[in-house]
């Protein structure tokens, strides 16, 4: 460990680091293995459970009573976030861009049972709502804390800098090596975190995001400016450049949680030569990143490559009609 910042427990660590023999012989090659971030256990779990360690220990820090967060729809993020105050005991609001969408299914769901408020935004920035939410929580008499989207701060970045140790200690027990990481690049906290983690633990093989929306140029610049601002908190500074910062943007689709062939297809290939359930908007997104770039002999057939799967599968129950065979 190489910070002291307060946390609180949240998540169930380590998580599972597994080959994925039967993938890699569909694929040809490389030697698939897979990081089981989906199996941190809050609220059916996911990456956003690492950060919320970190980023509870601040809200509680503050005396707060009320965690306030924005996400899309279908937000994992939030929902995440939802399980994590209500386990501490504090309100939450969840700002979710656009228009309620009237069925309550998925992630919607859980946010409903965790006791989350939920506010949509319609046609106005999810930035002036969440501005006006803590406003009125102030003017209540409670006292707010916000949580920017996908917890993506430096502070909550932190967490995937530790997990780099985590997996660099998995990796010795196992006598194992990885070529690439490879994994979902959305708000870019937990790109910044494997970025930072590497510098520290010396892992010398890529650290590849699949842009699941964004402008790369965009997004590497804000992976950079938080990958610094990780070394900066921790104590450890050190300046990113965005040339460090590796991110493949090719498998957008068609946008953000517009699901296609290509993510049904890796999927499928997950579920039913693994058991593994990936989710539509992200990991089934970064999944097909991943396999067409096999495909392409970007990534060589004699490779070793880490999958790093950030959850979102209660997700998946919200797209069964574009899904379902």
């Amino acid at each position: 460990m190489f910070t002291n910042l307060p946390r609180v427990h949240l998540a169930h660590l380590p998580t599972p680091l597994e080959a994925m023999p039967r993938l890699s012989e569909a694929l040809g090659g490389p030697q698939l293995w897979i990081k089981r971030d989906d199996q941190t256990g809050l609220a059916t779990g996911g990456n956003k459970t690492r950060k919320l360690e970190f980023l509870m220990a601040d809200a509680l820090a503050h005396e707060a009573d009320t965690v306030i967060t924005t996400g899309a729809v279908q937000s994992n993020h939030c929902r995440q976030t939802a399980a994590a105050a209500a386990r501490h005991g504090v309100g939450c609001v969840l700002v979710l861009t656009g228009d309620d969408p009237g069925n309550v299914e998925g992630n919607i769901l859980l946010d409903h049972l965790l006791g989350a408020r939920l506010v949509f935004t319609g046609q106005r920035s999810r930035e002036e709502v969440m501005d006006e939410m803590a406003e009125a929580e102030r003017s209540a008499k409670r006292i707010p804390y916000v949580i920017p989207v996908g917890g993506s701060v430096p502070l909550g970045a932190t967490a995937y800098a530790l997990a780099m140790v985590e997996l660099q200690a998995q990796m010795e027990a196992a006598g194992q090596r990885f070529d690439r990481i490879v994994f979902a690049s959305g708000s870019g906290g937990t790109h910044a975190g494997l970025v930072a983690g590497a510098g520290l633990t010396g892992f010398r093989g890529e650290i590849l995001g699949i842009s699941i929306s964004q402008d790369p140029a965009a997004l590497q610049r804000n992976i950079a400016d938080l990958a610094t601002g990780i070394g900066n908190l921790i104590g450890k500074p050190r300046s990113f450049s965005v040339e460090e910062i590796h991110i493949n943007a090719t498998f957008r689709g068609e946008g953000y949680a517009i699901v296609g062939k290509q993510e049904r297809e890796a999927i499928r290939l997950f579920a039913q030569n693994e058991g593994v359930l990936l989710d539509p908007v992200y990991t089934g997104r970064a999944a097909a990143g991943l396999i067409g770039l096999i495909r392409q002999g970007v990534i060589r057939r004699d490779e070793r490559v880490l999958f790093w799967h950030t959850g979102g599968t209660s997700g998946l129950f919200a797209f069964a009609d574009q899904l379902a065979d």
